[in-house]
């Protein structure tokens, strides 16, 4: 009797292995059964390369491809006109997948390797969303087909969150309550190398401060103006005093995006933009404070009127060791990115116009070791993971070496260099997903562990207030 449990058993685990290993052939399958169409959605996306809020025809083709794969779509979310949720299944665990799909402002670019503008275009992927939207589009098709071929009880939601960039898109979705029924947030970004390590960011806050003054012509009566731009100069000259007087890990940037059309035409409006940033949200509020007083100071001394609007805040990254470690594993087991000799040749020419780069070319075939990490970079998605728990992936969809918001991220991004990591974060977020579906136990484990990080006392408030979404903050 025991050697017929002994070979029973053997045989059921034999039966067991088996029966897994062909769905995981079978995901693999599916996921190729979709390459082609989410690729040209990838590239079609780089080519639009729509400013936040503003990603119409991104929006519209994602919604498409994924109607027609069978999800029900559910539009205007937040009252954003490019915000969506796609959603199909039945039953628990919710699984979720961020897409993004804005472009950034004056870096349009070719794929050549080296600097060229592309088109008419006024903005460009440098920071790679348009894989990042299509290649969360096509997992969450194949984790659906998925899902149909093994029986499995679930739902897999798509949410396309526009605005990433300054626009805090998904901040407002939060701030709705659209993410509460969620059990899982999966995500991914384009990069310059691979890791699925947990890791945070800074909070930012960002504003526009707007002066006014009194115009007047500059050379024969100057003493009847007040520059506005003056405003904006002083303001400028404070904050850059008070960086003498800031927590280390902190971030001051702006741009003068007003400042006057005429030398001889005293300003009476100029703009400045700024982000203020830090790991913590408490002194990114401070620090931002502390800007309001220069303004305020800037203006009494240049007798102008100052007033500002704030455009957009985000929550740091909360990291889920659970979910990681997850992540990591499939990241792991599925391998870095192996460059082609016309891709090699590509590279090199791109590499060679960085900057101090600090990666080299062939470490894209690397995995990072799993660490905790910080980016000084900031993310809406950081608001999210404060709501649900969340695991995100870094894939090298870029040369070795490229920073993020620069021209050669772009160019990358259009060429089959960006395709190869589009297909590897599909890979590593649908296994995830996989593997969450098969055993809840780590979904209810992931929140248990958001619940601690964030205490029991927390009460999501977010830093941009109660205003509506800027859908023109690009203009």
């Amino acid at each position: 009797m025991n050697k017929f449990i002994y070979r029973l058993g053997l045989w059921l685990s034999f039966l067991f292995l088996s029966l897994n290993s062909y769905a995981e052939r079978n995901l693999e399958k599916l996921i190729d059964n979709h390459q082609s169409k989410f690729e040209d959605v990838a590239l079609k996306i780089w080519d639009y390369a729509e400013v936040g809020y503003q990603e119409y025809k991104s929006s519209d083709l994602l919604k498409k491809k994924l109607s027609e794969e069978g999800f029900t779509i559910k539009s205007n979310i937040a009252n954003i006109p490019t915000a969506f949720v796609a959603e199909y299944g039945k039953g628990l665990p919710v699984i979720a997948i961020l897409g993004e799909f804005d472009a950034l402002p004056g870096v349009a670019q070719s794929s050549s390797p080296f600097r060229e503008s592309y088109k008419d275009n006024i903005a460009g992927h440098a920071c790679g969303h348009h894989l990042f939207g299509a290649g969360s589009a096509w997992a969450s098709v194949a984790i659906k087909e998925w899902l149909i071929a093994n029986n499995q009880k679930g739902t897999v939601r798509f949410y396309g969150t526009p605005a990433e960039e300054g626009g805090s898109g998904k901040v407002y979705m939060a701030r709705e309550g659209i993410f509460n029924d969620v059990d899982v947030m999966l995500h991914w970004h384009p990069g310059s190398a691979s890791h699925a390590s947990p890791r945070t960011s800074n909070s930012n806050k960002s504003a526009k401060f707007i002066f006014k003054g009194i115009s007047a012509h500059a050379a024969s009566a100057p003493d009847k103006g007040r520059s506005a731009l003056d405003g904006v100069e002083s303001m400028n000259m404070m904050v850059n005093m008070m960086r003498e007087h800031v927590p280390q890990e902190s971030r001051i940037h702006y741009v003068i995006t007003k400042g006057g059309l005429a030398p001889n035409v005293i300003p009476d409006y100029a703009e400045v933009y700024y982000y203020v940033r830090h790991p913590k949200k408490q002194e990114v509020e401070k620090l931002f404070d502390r800007v309001v007083k220069a303004a305020e100071g800037a203006a009494l001394g240049t007798e102008t009127d100052m007033t500002f609007e704030v455009m957009h805040g985000n929550y740091s990254l909360m990291p889920n060791d659970t979910l990681q470690k997850v992540m990591h594993k499939k990241l792991v087991n599925l391998g870095g990115i192996t460059y082609s000799q016309e891709e090699m040749e590509y590279a090199k020419k791109i590499h060679g116009t960085l900057l101090n780069p600090t990666a080299e070319i062939g470490d894209q075939e690397n995995i990072l070791p799993y660490k905790q990490r910080h980016g000084y970079g900031s993310t809406d998605v950081g608001d999210v993971s404060w709501l649900v728990p969340t695991a995100g992936v870094r894939i090298a969809t870029w040369v070795p070496g490229t920073s993020a918001h620069s021209w050669q991220a772009v160019a990358a991004g259009g060429t089959s260099i960006g395709l190869k990591g589009l297909k590897l974060a599909v890979q590593v977020l649908s296994e995830t997903a996989k593997e969450i579906y098969l055993d809840p136990s780590i979904a209810s484990a992931a929140k248990k562990e958001l619940a601690r990080e964030v205490g029991i006392d927390f009460d999501y408030v977010p830093l941009l207030g109660d205003r509506e979404p800027p859908l023109d903050y690009r203009n």
